[in-house]
């Protein structure tokens, strides 16, 4: 029996060698693997946030140091890695960090600017200390980086990029992705226009605004405006106020906006992106710089509707981004392509820069100046007291017609060019709200002295088309309806006649189109039908309540209302009673 168990033991103790063997074998080949990795690539041991996650989600173990001032200066770390790829700005150990490295790294914000802004020979670079890549280089050293520079210009790949910095990458893959080898990082990019460098985001670090982020006191529409060190991460909804290290106040603002200017109606709100927006030492890193303005505004909405086009969208973007000149970036939530197309000429007169896609975009973009939501007052109209720089609708009347580059500024007296008969435009609808008696309107304006145009405007309309029809005309009259919203084009001192269908609407009728018509600078005449005028005495009892007292119906809300009175009526007018709007038209074109 000792005999078996000893071979028993013996092949045991051959069987556990070999498995020992076996393992050693592969720790090995693990550690040898390792080692390669650390000292070929670092930073492939990180996982890449790939700028997909939210501040809240990103992980925390991945950190960088926001500049910190100190009295040598600032840390060279915190410039950003050029990998383009968000990372947590963590504050509470990001100021340990900077404090206790401060003197040995510390640099200054013109020596930080140059690092950023001029472009290193890659291995140059990395050999040199930090003092020799930050402080003054001699002519010769300079003169050797242009040319290093230049020798890997051919290799370098520019990627089309809606932002104010051109990111290069090269082709030798031995050391792409190190950040100390310089393989991939952003470069200034040259505004072509006027020669300005865009490195100078740092600067913005100690700049503080002292105002609250946004103002939800308008009853039309949230705002949030904001001046520093912004981040705009629409791939998580976000964007970020940077607060100033130095500033030894927390704001510990957070908002939830949908900026779409119809506050209140959760209908059309439910379909609008939210934008969250808040101040924060912790945010995603810069990908991509902008030295202009960002305006975020949503499409969604009902816009569609050409009155809606104008009161929700265009009207409030004129207010808002006018005063940049062009020289401002818009980013768009819930983008409608066909619609950004039908009103492309307004967008290249409003913005120089290509519209970004907020729902789409995975950047995170850093801007100087961020405005969320779009500032809007009552329906199509500005207050000039409120709007910036005054705006008014005299304004906007001024721009659309330069924008569509139409010929006519206003209109021409009668009888100063001779045997000209004033040019009427009459706007028909082929569903609701229709003229029954087309034919007899257009004879009796033609028989007291217009020359009369009918068009149809719609949804599919040209608006180029449709805008010079308008703006040839001296009067344009139509009921009530999305087709009027087209007396922006009109010259000014024309005529807008609005025909009031049956139903107590005279008060939306008004604030519609009758006082923002005034306010463009145009003569406005309102005409209510009666009941002998509305198709409604077809379907109802001319002693019914809906004649008696139509007032009544509103109590039931407006989608009421207008199911009642504006889907389901049509006009036959009444030329005798309306011949007298047209004759008092003609006598106020000759004044």
């Amino acid at each position: 029996m000792k005999a078996v168990e000893r071979g028993k033991l013996v092949r045991s103790l051959r069987h556990e060698s070999r498995r020992l063997r076996l393992l050693v074998l592969v720790i090995g080949f693990f550690l040898v693997t390792l080692t390669f990795v650390v000292v070929s690539k670092p930073d492939a041991l990180l996982f890449n946030l790939n700028g997909r996650l939210s501040v809240d989600q990103a992980p925390r173990s991945l950190l960088i140091r926001q500049r910190v001032d100190a009295d040598d200066g600032r840390s060279s770390d915190t410039l950003a890695s050029a990998s383009g790829d968000p990372k947590v700005v963590d504050d509470d150990t990001a100021g340990e960090e900077a404090n206790a490295n401060a003197n040995a790294r510390g640099t200054s914000e013109e020596e930080e600017r140059m690092l950023a802004s001029e472009p290193k020979q890659r291995k140059r670079a990395v050999e040199a200390t930090a003092s020799e890549i930050l402080g003054g280089e001699d002519d010769e050293g300079r003169k050797s980086q242009q040319e290093g520079h230049k020798e890997h210009q051919q290799q370098k790949l520019t990627l089309p990029t809606v932002s104010n910095y051109t990111i290069h990458d090269a082709t030798d893959g031995t050391d792409n992705g190190k950040q100390e080898d310089a393989e991939f990082k952003l470069t200034p990019d040259v505004d072509q226009r006027n020669g300005r460098d865009r490195s100078h985001q740092a600067a913005l670090d100690n700049v503080e605004w002292y105002k609250p982020l946004c103002d939800f006191s308008n009853f039309r529409a949230n705002i949030c405006e904001m001046r520093g060190n912004i981040r705009i991460h629409p791939n998580g909804s976000l964007v970020i106020y940077m607060e100033p290290i130095s500033s030894s106040s927390k704001r510990n603002e957070q908002w939830k906006i949908k900026p779409y200017p119809r506050k209140g109606d959760e209908l059309c709100l439910n379909h609008i992106t939210e934008v969250t927006v808040k101040s924060s030492k912790v945010a995603p890193e810069c990908s991509k710089y902008h030295d202009v303005p960002a305006v975020i505004f949503a499409l969604t909405g009902y816009t569609g509707n050409l009155f809606h086009d104008f009161t929700d969208v265009l009207v409030p973007l004129f207010t808002t981004a006018s005063e940049f000149n062009g020289e401002v970036q818009f980013l768009i939530t819930d983008m409608a392509i066909w619609w950004t197309r039908k009103y492309a000429v307004v967008f290249e007169k409003l913005t120089k820069y290509p519209l970004i896609d907020f729902n789409k975009d995975n950047e995170v973009h850093c801007f100087k100046h961020a405005i969320v939501g779009l500032h809007a007052y009552m329906e199509f109209t500005i207050d000039p007291l409120k709007a910036p720089h005054n705006y008014s609708m005299v304004d906007f009347n001024r721009f659309m017609r330069r924008t569509y580059s139409l010929p006519r500024d206003a209109v021409t007296a009668l009888g100063e060019i001779p045997k000209t008969r004033p040019r009427l435009l009459i706007i028909s609808r082929q569903r609701t709200r229709m003229f029954l008696n087309l034919k007899e309107i257009v004879a009796m304006a033609e028989e007291i002295g217009y020359d009369v145009v009918v068009e149809e405007a719609n949804v599919n309309s040209n608006v180029a088309h449709f805008a010079k029809v308008v703006n040839s005309v001296d009067v344009m009259m139509g009921v009530h309806g999305a087709g009027l919203t087209n007396c922006v084009f009109l010259p000014h001192s024309a005529i807008l006649i609005q025909i009031v269908p049956w139903g107590a609407l005279d008060g939306i009728c008004r604030i519609d189109f009758g006082y923002p018509a005034e306010q463009m600078g145009l003569r406005y005449k309102h005409y209510s039908i009666g009941v002998h005028e509305s198709s409604l005495t077809e379907q109802y009892p001319l002693d019914h309540e809906i004649f008696r007292n139509p007032l009544a119906f509103h109590k039931n809300g407006f989608e009421f209302v207008r199911q009642t009175f504006m889907d389901t009526q049509n006009v036959r007018l009444d030329c005798n009673r309306f011949r007298t709007i047209l004759l008092e038209a003609l006598d106020q074109l000759n004044q």
